[in-house]
């Protein structure tokens, strides 16, 4: 069960330092706006995901639901240490990943608050002032005058 758990969170290690590595590059595509290469990175980033919660898994129901500290602290004190480094470095890796993935959230809701903006600004100088600008005929109305420009009638 030792050597199980153990390749599972060297597993697991390696793939948080790929993933780090995932995100830090998705940052950068994102910056130069290659909407290609972010969608191609982004099923990758969820592919490696699903696979690590494939070995979480598989750590979880090889410990039969018990933490991987306490199985360490039962096991001779050379094994112990190496799956308590594991699980340090897991940690760390991660932290680092959260942090990658808010920087990259930032950037793309900044990116498309951005988009957004641009896209109603120039809306609005496209769209005409008010909604019967345009007659029944066709083509633009001249715009009436509130007060009468010339009077006509019977007195």
């Amino acid at each position: 069960m030792y050597t199980t758990v153990h390749s599972s969170l060297m597993r697991q290690s390696k793939a948080l330092v790929l993933l780090c590595e995932l995100m830090e590059e998705e940052y950068q595509v994102l910056l130069s706006h290659d909407t290609d290469a972010v969608v191609a990175l982004e099923f990758a980033i969820q592919e490696l995901i699903r696979q690590l919660a494939v070995e979480k898994a598989t750590v979880i129901k090889a410990l039969a639901g018990m933490r991987v500290k306490e199985y360490a602290e039962n096991l001779p004190q050379a094994e112990g240490d190496a799956l308590l480094d594991l699980l340090t470095t897991i940690d760390k890796a991660e932290q680092g990943v959260s942090r990658q993935a808010t920087r990259n959230s930032q950037l793309s809701l900044a990116l498309l608050d951005q988009s957004s903006r641009t896209l109603q600004a120039l809306t609005s100088q496209v769209m005409p002032p008010k909604a019967e600008t345009y007659g029944r005929r066709g083509g633009m109305r001249a715009h009436a005058h509130p007060e009468a420009a010339l009077i006509s009638g019977r007195l």
